[in-house]
C-alpha cells in the first residue's frame, strides 16, 4: 500500500557525470499541503481551547465591560467599588503605567473572576438531577427556578467541547444503597436458599473490607476526571484476548427503503465525500453538543467520544491491548477483492469532490491485478485471537514495506468495496439477517477490526458501518450515520444515471499498493481465519421489521416505549426458556464528564411479576395492566438512577477493580460479578441529528445495529486478575480453549424505535448452544408484543 512515487520527494545518487538530484514537485505539493491542513486544525483547535475557556461568557462582554469601565472612570465613578484602587499598587510599581491602563488590567481580572463565578454556578447547576424524577407535566418550584438558571447561564451557539469543563464528575454511589439494590435486583432470580448465602456475602464484605474500597474509589473520583471509564476501557475492552470480531464490535445498517443509487463506486465515493466534510467539521469543532430532549434549559451530554471517531485504531498487545489515537491523515484505505489501496482525499489542501473520488475508486474497481501472496485474507488477523495478531505485529510488521502499508492502513479511514449485493424486499427476511452478517463479520478477512470504524460499501450501492467498542459507543456512531445521510441526501445527491453529480476539475493521484509477506506470516493469517470462521459461523443473527405498531401507540397508553419493550423482552425469554435471566441493559452516563454507559438490570420483580401474569390464565385483565403499569414505572426508575449515576454494576465493577490492587479477596464480589448476562440489550438512538424530518420523508428509517451473542463476564476478571496481580502467567493461559469462560446459552438483543409505526429487532445467538434459537425467540418477541399491546387497548376500552 506505499505510495511509491510519492514516497519520497528529494533523491540523489553519483553517477559518473556526476551528482544526479530528482525532486517530485508533486510530492512536495502534497508534502506542503499536508502541513499546511495540520497547521490550520491546530490553530484551529487552540482558538477553539481559547473560545471554551471562558463560555458560556463570550470575550464580547469582556470589550463591554472595558468600556463600561472606563467611560464611568472619566464621570468618577468607580464600577469595581474600589478594586482597582486595591490592585493597582500591588501590580504596578513603576509610575509609566497609566491610570486607566491600570484600569484596564484590573478590570481584566474582576472579568476573570466573574467568568469563574459562572462557569462554576453552571457546573453546581448541572448536578442537580432531581428534575429527571419528577413527573411530567408536574414540575416543583425548586426546578423551575434551576431551569430557569441554566437557561440565563448555558449560553448561547456552544461548539462541541464548550461545556465540557462545566460537566460534573460522575459520583460514587453510597456503598450500603449499591448493595441493598443489588440484593433486590437478583432476589427473583434466586431461590431462598442462594439469596440468603448472597445476602450473608453482602453482610460479611460490608463489615470487613468495603469501606476501605469505598475510600480509594472516592479519592479516584476527586482526582479523576470519571472513576470509571478509563478502567472500563482497559479491562473490559482493551484486556480482551479473544477475538473482538462478533465478539465485541458492533455493526449498523444504512437506510431500509432509500437506497440513492445501486451503482457502487458512486455511492462509495458520495459516503467517503460525506465521512471527510463532517471529519472536517468535527475538527472545527462547528457541532452543537446534544443535549437531553427536554423543557428544562441546557442538559448537555459529554462529547469526549467524539473526538477519537476518525483518529483511533486499535493496537494489539500480547498482555494487553491499547487504542492509539493520533492525527488522521488525509488519505483512506480501500479493500477490493482481496486487495488493499492507499488513495487520497486532498489535492492541493482541497477535499476532492465525488466525481474527483469516484475516479480513483472507479480505477481500483477495473483494476485486474490479482492480490499479493498473503494479502487476501491479511485482516483476518485483526479477526482472530489477539496475542497471535500482536505477535505477528511484531515480528512480521515491524519494519520495511510492511510497516509502511500497515501505518497507512491503521492511520487512515477504511473504506470496503464489498464484493456482495445485499438485497432486501419490504424489510423482510432474509435479506435483512444476511445484511446484518455481512456487517457483523464479513468473509472475516474483508473487514480491517481494530479500525474505529469501517465503511462497508456493496455492490448493489447499499453501505453500513462495523464499529470497534472500545473507544466509543453506539449513540456515537449513530450520530455519525445520521450526519453522513443526511448530507448525502440533502447536499450531494445523483444524476439521472445513478452517478455522482459534478465534473472533477482536477485529476487525482490514483491509488496505489504494496506488501511483501512471507509464508510464516502467512500460516499465522490462516490460523487466525480459521479461529474466526468458526466464530461467525456459530453466530445466528435474525434481524426483522416489527410494523404491527410502533412508539405512536405505545404513548397513547401513557408508557415509556422503551420500558414497554423490555417487559416484553421478558415476557419472551420467559416463554422461550422457561425461566428469567439477569438481563442487561445499556444506558448512557454522558450527563458526567467522559461518561460512556451503566446496567440496567431490567429483570426486576415488578417485570417478573407482570411476565407470570402473562402466563396465568387465572390472572384477570386489570390484575395483568396493574403489575404492568408497577413493572414500567420500576423500570423508568432504575433506568434513570443509572443515567445520574445511580448504577449498580460500574461501582461493583470499580470496587473489584480496586480489592485487586489491594490484593484484597473478597467472596462477595466475585460472585457477583462471575454470575452470567444471559439477556443483554441495547437500543440505538435515532434521530439525534434531527436533520431530516421524517413526517416528510417517511422512507428516511434507519436499519438500526446489532451484536454478538452475549459473553460471560468470568474471562473479564481473569483478565483484571492477571493484568493486576499476575502478569507473569498470562503466557500459560490456553487462549484457544477458553470457550469454556463464554456463556453460549445467551441472547443479544439491539432494538431501535424507528418511528410511530416501526421497531427494528436484532436478536443474536449461537447454534452450538441447544437452549437458544434467534428464530424462535425473536417469534416470541413479536407476540409478547402483540400481547400486550391487545391488554392495553381492552383496557382503553373499558376505562
Amino acid at each position: 500500500m506505499a505510495e511509491a512515487h510519492a514516497a519520497a520527494a528529494f533523491s540523489f545518487s553519483v553517477t559518473q557525470e556526476g551528482l544526479d538530484v530528482q525532486i517530485s514537485h508533486e510530492a512536495l505539493r502534497a508534502v506542503y499541503f499536508s502541513g499546511v491542513r495540520s497547521w490550520r486544525k491546530r490553530f484551529t483547535r487552540f482558538w477553539n481551547r481559547v473560545l471554551n475557556g471562558v463560555f458560556p461568557v463570550k470575550y464580547t462582554s469582556l470589550l463591554a465591560f472595558y468600556g463600561i469601565v472606563l467611560l464611568l472612570s472619566f464621570l468618577n465613578y468607580d464600577i469595581t467599588c474600589g478594586f482597582n484602587d486595591k490592585v493597582h499598587p500591588w501590580l504596578f510599581s513603576s509610575t509609566f503605567i497609566t491610570w486607566n491602563l491600570s484600569h484596564l488590567v484590573s478590570s481584566t481580572l474582576l472579568w476573570l473572576m466573574a467568568v469563574l463565578v459562572i462557569r462554576y454556578s453552571l457546573k453546581m447547576l448541572l448536578c442537580y438531577q432531581g428534575w429527571m424524577f419528577e413527573p411530567r407535566g408536574r414540575m416543583s418550584i425548586k426546578t423551575k427556578l434551576w431551569a430557569l438558571c441554566t437557561k440565563i447561564l448555558g449560553g448561547t451557539n456552544p461548539k462541541l467541547y464548550s461545556y465540557q469543563a462545566s460537566l460534573p464528575r460522575m459520583p460514587v454511589p453510597p456503598l450500603k444503597s449499591t448493595i441493598e439494590r443489588y440484593l433486590t435486583s437478583v432476589r427473583p432470580l434466586l431461590d431462598d436458599k442462594d439469596y440468603d448465602a448472597m445476602k450473608s456475602l453482602s453482610e460479611e464484605f460490608l463489615s470487613t473490607i468495603a469501606s476501605k474500597l469505598q475510600r480509594y474509589l472516592v479519592l479516584k473520583s476527586w482526582w479523576a476526571t470519571n472513576y470509571v471509564s478509563d478502567w472500563w476501557e482497559q479491562y473490559v475492552y482493551l484486556a480482551g484476548r479473544g477475538p473482538i470480531m462478533v465478539n465485541s464490535n458492533y455493526y449498523g445498517m444504512d437506510l431500509l427503503y432509500h437506497v440513492p443509487t445501486n451503482i457502487q463506486t458512486s455511492r462509495a465515493a458520495n459516503v467517503v465525500h460525506a465521512l471527510f466534510a463532517f471529519r472536517s467539521t468535527l475538527d472545527k469543532e462547528m457541532i452543537k453538543p446534544v443535549s437531553l430532549a427536554n423543557n428544562y434549559g441546557v442538559v448537555p451530554l459529554c462529547s469526549s467520544q467524539y473526538e477519537r471517531v476518525f483518529n483511533t485504531c486499535r493496537t494489539p498487545g500480547v498482555e494487553s491491548g491499547t487504542s492509539a489515537t493520533g492525527w488522521t491523515v488525509g488519505t483512506f484505505a480501500v479493500y477490493h477483492q482481496g486487495r488493499w489501496f492507499k488513495m487520497t482525499c486532498y489535492k492541493n489542501g482541497i477535499l476532492l469532490e465525488p466525481s474527483e473520488l469516484e475516479i480513483q475508486l472507479e480505477s481500483i474497481i477495473n483494476n485486474t491485478s490479482e492480490p499479493s501472496e498473503g494479502e487476501k485474507h491479511l485482516a483476518a488477523l485483526t479477526a482472530g485471537e489477539r496475542v497471535p495478531w500482536a505477535k505477528a505485529r511484531n515480528t512480521y510488521f515491524a519494519d520495511g514495506i510492511n510497516k509502511k502499508s500497515l501505518h497507512a492502513i491503521e492511520k487512515a479511514f477504511v473504506l470496503i468495496l464489498d464484493d456482495q449485493e445485499q438485497i432486501i424486499e419490504d424489510a423482510e427476511q432474509p435479506g435483512l439477517s444476511s445484511y446484518g452478517r455481512a456487517l457483523l463479520h464479513g468473509k472475516c478477512h474483508n473487514r480491517w477490526f481494530d479500525k474505529s470504524f469501517n465503511c462497508v460499501v456493496f455492490k448493489n450501492g447499499r453501505f453500513g458501518i462495523n464499529a470497534e467498542h472500545s473507544w466509543a459507543d453506539a449513540p456515537i456512531m449513530s450520530y455519525l450515520a445520521e450526519q453522513v445521510l443526511g448530507y448525502e441526501y440533502q447536499s450531494l445527491g445523483y444524476g439521472p444515471d445513478g452517478k455522482v453529480k459534478g465534473r472533477p476539475m482536477v485529476q487525482p493521484i490514483l491509488p496505489h499498493r504494496q506488501w511483501q509477506i512471507s509464508p510464516e506470516c502467512q500460516e499465522v493469517i490462516e490460523s487466525s481465519l480459521l479461529v474466526a470462521q468458526n466464530l461467525a459461523d456459530d453466530v445466528h443473527l435474525r434481524v426483522s421489521a416489527f410494523k404491527h405498531f410502533g412508539k405512536g401507540l405505545v404513548k397513547t397508553f401513557k408508557m415509556s416505549p422503551d420500558a414497554f419493550i423490555q417487559a416484553a423482552l421478558q415476557i419472551a425469554h420467559l416463554r422461550d426458556k422457561g425461566h428469567f435471566s439477569l438481563t442487561y441493559e445499556a444506558s448512557m452516563t454522558r450527563l458526567f464528564r467522559e461518561g460512556r454507559t451503566e446496567t440496567v438490570r431490567s429483570c426486576t420483580n415488578e417485570m417478573c411479576a407482570f411476565a407470570r401474569s402473562m402466563n396465568d390464565e387465572n390472572a384477570t385483565k386489570e390484575e395483568r395492566y396493574a403489575l404492568l403499569k408497577k413493572a414500567v414505572d420500576r423500570h423508568i426508575d432504575a433506568y434513570k438512577e443509572a443515567m445520574t449515576g445511580q448504577g449498580i454494576d460500574r461501582h461493583l465493577f470499580c470496587l473489584y477493580v480496586v480489592s485487586k490492587y489491594l490484593k484484597l479477596e473478597s467472596p462477595f464480589l466475585a460472585k457477583v460479578l462471575r454470575l452470567p448476562w444471559r439477556l443483554s440489550t441495547s437500543q440505538t438512538p435515532h434521530q439525534q441529528a434531527m436533520n431530516i424530518d421524517l413526517n416528510k420523508h417517511p422512507n428516511f428509517l434507519s436499519g438500526g445495529g446489532g451484536f454478538g451473542p452475549v459473553q460471560n463476564q468470568i474471562e473479564m476478571l481473569c483478565f483484571i486478575d492477571i493484568l493486576i496481580n499476575h502478569l507473569d502467567l498470562i503466557h500459560e493461559i490456553d487462549w484457544v480453549n477458553k470457550k469454556l469462560l463464554v456463556a453460549d446459552d445467551g441472547y443479544g438483543v439491539s432494538y431501535i424505535i424507528c418511528h410511530e409505526d416501526l421497531i427494528m429487532f436484532h436478536v443474536s445467538s449461537k447454534h452450538s448452544s441447544p437452549e437458544t434459537d434467534s428464530e424462535r425467540f425473536a417469534a416470541n418477541i413479536e407476540q409478547a408484543m402483540l400481547d400486550m399491546r391487545d391488554l392495553c387497548e381492552s383496557m382503553k376500552v373499558k376505562k
